[in-house]
């Protein structure tokens, strides 16, 4: 069994512990793995499964300013590699019709990549169809190796369908996280054996039932007070601009309060927008927390509400891992209709569907969900049931176990 090299942009990322996840779990069954990331890493915390990864990691220069003698060097260097000019040809038809400073930094790493990949290494395995599949495209025909990719949300959507085809025609194979993605790339692929649907899932030795809860408030009194929690960075997809104009809407005798965890840009510009609404004495903006302060945050509350959206430039969720692990802790879920995401949630009988960029409706929702402890606890208990049964790790596991020739793989 060959040693797999894994090209990530970034690595450790707490927004990326399903990746992580999936490293450790492939070590488990005895995939040798080295990581090679894009980018360091920024994040504050990390999660404890990234303590327990054991594959090396090897980044190579961010920007190719930053490092000039190392990428002369390797530009000079892959000149004599077997499939270089190969390289050079699709990079350039490439750079004809995405001339951008990003596709130059591409094919610098790529030579890097390509100089200095250890020689164990016989696959390339792309995590996200954009920059790392094209800096995995561009290397592993300069060595003649095979790859493969992950592809998620973003990466797939913020991408040009011509891209995309010509990526799926020269990857070994490509596995995606929702049916949504695999139906829209199969369409796009050269063959029909190219796409799979490969759910993340859920690694439930760290996400293990809670305890009976003892509290069911209904909002009706400050002593009732409902919480309300939302897990994930501060971008446009996530709305969560509709989400606090939704929380302002909700009627003036109930009582509640807003926990947000998570990092992203327009933190600032959230508040401010809270204090114009009135309701900033209600939020508690939390930053990006360590796995024990989520999986706290989980239990303390009784509802749970994500409010993706498609954002401007194409960006959208897939299937949001913070809300399986939400369903996991009998959270009761309120979420937006796109994507993904009707593929975990039966709107009405394990979470409440409302569509994207509709505060009334989503107010009317949370509002709904809040008075009856009841119904949210249907909702909660459906979830789990159904998050438990259909959207393990193991099962995507023993997938990939197969495609990366594991012995033993079911």
């Amino acid at each position: 069994m060959a040693t797999v090299g894994f090209v990530l942009k970034g690595y450790p990322r707490l927004s990326e512990t399903f990746i992580a996840q999936e490293i450790l779990a492939l070590e488990k069954r005895g995939l040798e793995i080295q990581i090679i990331s894009l980018r360091h890493p920024t994040d504050k915390y990390l999660h404890p499964v990234h303590n327990e990864i054991s594959a090396p990691v090897n980044y190579l220069p961010e920007y190719l300013h930053d490092e000039p003698v190392r990428v002369a060097r390797a530009c000079w260097v892959a000149r004599r590699l077997p499939g270089y000019q190969k390289a050079v040809k699709l990079w350039r038809a490439d750079l004809t019709r995405d001339f951008s400073r990003n596709r130059i930094r591409r094919f610098g790493q790529a030579c890097v990549l390509a100089v200095e990949l250890p020689k164990e290494i016989r696959q390339l395995h792309a995590h996200f169809l954009h920059t790392p599949a094209s800096v995995t495209r561009y290397a592993s025909i300069m060595l003649g190796l095979p790859w493969s990719c992950s592809a998620h949300a973003k990466d797939i959507y913020t991408s040009p369908e011509w891209e995309l085809r010509e990526k799926l025609a020269d990857c070994q194979w490509l596995v995606t996280c929702t049916a949504t993605n695999a139906e829209y790339l199969s369409g796009l692929a050269p063959s029909e054996n190219i796409v799979s649907l490969v759910y993340h899932g859920l690694d439930f030795d760290r996400f293990t039932p809670p305890d009976e809860r003892s509290d069911h408030p209904d909002g009706s009194s400050p002593l009732n007070l409902v919480t309300i929690l939302s897990i994930g960075r501060a971008v446009e997809k996530k709305g969560y601009d509709g989400l606090l104009r939704a929380l302002a809407q909700l009627p003036d005798n109930l009582h509640w309060r807003f926990v947000h965890i998570g990092g992203g840009e327009l933190i600032s510009k959230l508040k401010k927008l809270s204090r114009r609404l009135g309701i900033d004495s209600k939020l508690d903006w939390r930053g990006a927390q360590p796995l024990d302060q989520v999986l706290s945050a989980y239990r303390e509350a009784h509802i749970f509400v994500l409010n993706s959206r498609i954002a401007s430039d194409g960006d959208r969720d897939g299937l949001p891992n913070v809300l399986m692990e939400a369903q996991s802790q009998q959270l009761a879920c309120v979420a937006t209709s796109i994507s993904a995401i009707p593929e975990l949630i039966i709107n009405g009988e394990t979470g409440i569907l409302v569509p994207p960029d509709s505060p009334e409706t989503l107010s009317r929702a949370i509002t709904k969900v809040i008075e009856d402890p009841i119904l949210r606890r249907s909702l909660g208990d459906a979830g789990e049931q159904r998050v438990r049964s259909s959207f393990a790790l193991d099962d995507g596991i023993n997938d990939l176990s197969i495609r990366f020739d594991i012995e033993g793989g079911d």
